[in-house]
């Protein structure tokens, strides 16, 4: 992960400071599995947190795989240990609801996802708890923007994890309430067509693009983000 530490911060100081008083939300995704998305934005969410005055959040839209929290346990030696679960709203909104519901309360979904603290970093992962659900439930990401307004108050990063537009759309959802959606594309990528798809789908949905992020390049690119073409 420090390798990718210079070119993180790099792209922090591209894409400005957070905006004042609440949190930069920047969004990473990519068209299809395996062009570096969740190493690219836990690297972005490390490097952030090292000079972050406030909490920095790495929040997993891939519910069921909960890829992000079980690579930073499993590592204490490279990111720290990390701490007890704790709530991951402030508010008890949530931008995901579990269907159908077993509970009628407010905020009852806000349960279903926990948060950990990453050593002494400043940054929190998120879980989503699946041993919670009822035979026949699941989660749905939702198109409102009420839990990134709550959590960005009271944070200086919110980095977000979308898992790859051929596998689910939830970027989609969740794109129009981010400062910065990032294309990541591979070196290597042999399907221009899956990164038009993606581009096309966030524009769809209202959102904008910030840029494009070249991960595993032969050799570094002139630079790590670039606009997009129209």
């Amino acid at each position: 992960m420090s390798e990718l530490s210079s070119e993180m911060a790099a792209l922090a100081e591209r894409l400005g400071p957070a905006p004042g008083a609440v949190a930069r939300l920047v969004q990473f995704v990519a068209a299809e599995p395996g062009e570096g998305t969740s190493t690219l934005a836990r690297a972005f969410a490390l490097e952030a947190a090292r000079t972050a005055v406030r909490p920095v959040w790495l929040i997993e839209l891939d519910l069921m795989r909960g890829e992000q929290h079980r690579l930073i346990s499993a590592a204490p030696d490279v990111y720290g240990l990390l701490g007890d679960p704790t709530r991951a709203s402030p508010d008890h909104s949530m931008f995901f609801t579990v269907q159908p519901s077993t509970d009628d309360q407010p905020g009852a979904d806000a349960g279903f996802l926990a948060a950990y603290g990453v050593g002494r970093s400043g940054l929190y992962v998120t879980r989503f708890r699946r041993e919670r659900l009822a035979p026949g439930q699941t989660a749905r990401i939702l198109p409102s923007g009420a839990y990134w307004q709550a959590l960005a108050a009271r944070s200086e990063y919110i980095v977000v994890d979308a898992p790859a537009w051929s596998r689910s759309h939830a970027a989609g959802a969740t794109a129009p309430f981010m400062d910065a959606n990032l294309l990541v594309v591979s070196a290597d990528v042999r399907r221009p067509q899956a990164s038009t798809a993606v581009k096309r789908g966030v524009e769809a949905a209202g959102a904008r693009w910030s840029g494009v992020v070249v991960n595993r390049a032969p050799k570094p690119p002139p630079r790590l983000l670039r606009s997009l073409a129209p």
